[in-house]
């Protein structure tokens, strides 16, 4: 009885796994960092911790427009977008 239920329990886990498991998505930043985007048509993109604020040439994405995992609704816009030197969306390509 103990054997069948370890073998249960087994499947069912690697049953799991492999639902789940092509689900992971990757962060753009790690824990206790932001993306922030670079100002002008050169675009480009950096990770800073939360606690600081962005230098030259870089900016905080819009609200509502940040990018959180690679290849979402946002990293993907912001491939043929950039803000320009008045903070203004600008498309680059």
């Amino acid at each position: 009885m103990r054997v069948r239920m370890t073998i249960v329990l087994a499947v069912v886990g690697l049953s799991g796994l492999l639902t789940t498991g092509c689900s992971y998505r990757e962060n753009i930043c790690g824990d206790g960092e932001y993306p922030v985007i670079a100002v002008g048509g050169q675009g480009g993109s950096a990770c800073i911790p939360d606690d600081e604020e962005p230098t030259a040439p870089y900016t905080r994405y819009p609200e509502g427009k940040v990018p959180k995992h690679v290849d979402d609704e946002w990293d993907v816009y912001w491939r043929t977008h950039g803000i320009d030197a008045n903070g203004a969306i600008v498309e680059t390509s």
